[in-house]
């Protein structure tokens, strides 16, 4: 009869959390009792290593020495120390890895609950800053959306204008491209610094990037950029965090620490002890105002082989604008052109590349030029996500102005350079 994890720790009087040495077929570990998976077998113990990992180990005739007792992890508002000698940030929580642990009554990862939990990943930030924590959303990155993005960057424009003091987004990696642009867009003048971080690694993994990433960005956020910019690991080691502009950075690796990047140029800086830039950016004003909202009836369509002219007039009908993401120097295949003539000759539709680098020239090749004379807008080296979310923007704000406003640089959006080589 096979004995459950549960019977062991109670007949060996050890409760969760207790720190125990086990025997089990011959191999000896020793850690913290975690709650188990409720997808284990009945006879799998959960051991937090002291090297940050957990393993599931077998009861079947194990033996256990008790350490010493533990106490459960306690949440909650952390009660913070100000020194008065130190600026001030507020740190926004909105979930993601960089504010998750585990619960291990599902094995999954979720969001903290409060923004002070993300603060407690990250001991040194208090050594840079006064840090005023505040959770307004716990949604995973995917389900981020113009809602969203609204609701932030209205708290961002009364945290600047009331508490006047950068403000750290700590925002999921996967869409947090699209919500740096839609801050950038929506924020139209800066009085301090607007800063988007993540992790790649919850905060409870021994390779986790979150500390180096949240105390980079207290950093950026009490520096004179102007700008909505994204801080993220600049290298595999903890040597530092990276400044990315906020409508030119893009996530291109799906889980390694350096997975940000901006095609076609580099950083804005590097932060280490200190900040060493690298471009030249926007410095702060003195007021930030906001223009918040977004027209979200539009598409954005990859353009593939397989591609047909139904596929086309099925995902465009209705639509208020079209982002399309082409192959190459911004191309459709011959059979979908006249369909695409089509749809801007009644709303705006605008040509990136899928390219990682480089930008579009349709003036190069027969279809791109007929493009151009069909009144498709040429957006240079804008990426696909940016674009999406600057018609989304125009279209509410704008709507007289989409296409030519999208063909100008307004945020940074677009690099000065032609790529032709």
């Amino acid at each position: 009869m096979v004995i459950s994890s549960q019977k062991f720790l109670d007949e060996n009087k050890i409760d969760v959390y207790d720190r125990v040495r086990i025997d089990s077929n011959g191999r000896k570990f020793e850690g913290v009792v975690m709650p188990r998976h409720s997808f284990s077998k009945e006879d799998i113990l959960v051991l937090k290593l002291d090297n940050g990992y957990n393993i599931g180990i077998t009861v079947e005739d194990a033996e256990v020495e008790m350490l010493s007792r533990g106490e459960s992890p306690k949440k909650g508002k952390t009660e913070q120390k100000r020194d008065e000698k130190l600026p001030g940030i507020t740190i926004l929580g909105t979930g993601g890895t960089i504010a998750s642990h585990v619960d291990y009554s599902t094995g999954a990862v979720h969001p903290a609950k409060t923004a002070e939990e993300i603060i407690e990943s990250s001991e040194g930030i208090r050594n840079i800053a006064n840090v005023n924590a505040e959770a307004i959303l716990s949604v995973a990155s995917e389900d981020m959306g113009p809602a969203e993005w609204t609701l932030i960057a209205e708290r961002i424009a009364e945290i600047h204008n009331e508490r006047k003091e950068g403000v750290v987004v700590a925002h999921g990696t996967d869409t947090m491209a699209y919500t740096a642009s839609a801050l950038a867009f929506q924020l139209e003048n800066i009085s301090h610094p607007v800063i988007l971080t993540g992790s790649q690694r919850s905060s409870d993994r021994p390779s986790t990037d979150a500390h180096d990433n949240l105390e980079g960005s207290a950093k950026a956020a009490l520096s004179d950029v102007g700008e909505v910019c994204v801080v993220m690991h600049s290298e595999t080691s903890d040597n530092g965090s990276a400044i990315w502009r906020g409508t030119r950075v893009r996530k291109g690796h799906t889980s390694a620490r350096t997975a940000f990047s901006t095609p076609n140029e580099e950083s804005l800086g590097i932060i280490s002890e200190k900040i060493d830039w690298k471009q030249q950016y926007k410095a702060v004003g003195n007021e930030t105002t906001v223009r918040s909202g977004f027209e979200e009836n539009v598409a954005l369509i990859w353009i593939h082989p397989a591609i047909t002219l139904e596929d086309w007039e099925s995902i465009t009908d209705g639509k208020e604008g079209v982002i399309v993401a082409g192959t190459g120097l911004g191309h459709v295949g011959k059979r979908m052109i006249e369909g695409v003539l089509k749809t801007a000759g009644k709303i705006p539709v605008a040509m990136t590349s899928q390219c990682l680098a480089g930008g579009i020239n349709m003036n190069v090749y027969s279809n791109g030029r007929k493009l151009v004379k069909g009144n498709v807008i040429d957006t240079g080296d804008m990426l696909p996500e940016t674009a999406l979310v600057k018609m989304m923007w125009l279209l509410k704000h704008e709507k007289d102005k989409v296409r030519e406003m999208m063909a100008e640089d307004m945020v940074g959006e677009m690099g000065g350079r032609r790529f032709l080589e």
